[in-house]
């Protein structure tokens, strides 16, 4: 039941249950990417950090290395694999939020800083108005250190 003068017809409730799905998934392939990180023995520094310029999922420390991380998880689908996905687009977006954090936290500035992307390819489709357990689908998962680097070029502050 939805309150208030609007109530989505069908096909807007049936957007609401994608978008809904795809945030679990993205959550679900964060937790695991924070996993596989750690088992690495990488140091956590922030999930999900926010700039006016976009959003890192991950950053990370190991050893002198800064990593800002992408994370994308997809199900099966012509376009390709989830980590030939990160646009260009995307990517300045990447840079300049990762030039922001840097900005604002001047100790990491001597580190070499890297931009890795960890993606989840799943097997099968999944329901997208149904409640998942992740753990139960089979996936392949790929980790892409130095996925790509910055040009100078491309970024206006």
């Amino acid at each position: 039941m939805f309150f208030g003068c609007f109530e989505p017809d069908r096909s807007q409730r049936n957007k609401v249950f994608i978008i809904m799905a795809k945030n679990l998934l993205g959550q679900w392939a964060e937790q695991e990417a924070v996993s596989i990180l750690l088992k690495q023995h990488y140091e956590i520094l922030k999930l999900n950090y926010f700039s006016r310029f976009g959003e890192i999922d991950i950053i990370a420390q190991y050893q002198n290395n800064l990593v800002f991380i992408e994370v994308k998880a997809r199900t099966p689908t012509q376009l390709g694999k989830a980590f030939e996905v990160v646009s260009l687009s995307k990517q300045k977006k990447l840079f300049k939020t990762a030039l922001k954090f840097l900005q604002d936290h001047p100790h990491y500035e001597q580190y070499y800083c890297r931009f890795d992307v960890i993606s989840f390819d799943l097997h099968h489709k999944i329901a997208k108005n149904v409640q998942q357990d992740f753990t139960q689908i089979s996936y392949d998962q790929a980790w892409i250190e130095n996925a790509f680097t910055l040009d100078p070029d491309l970024i206006n502050l």
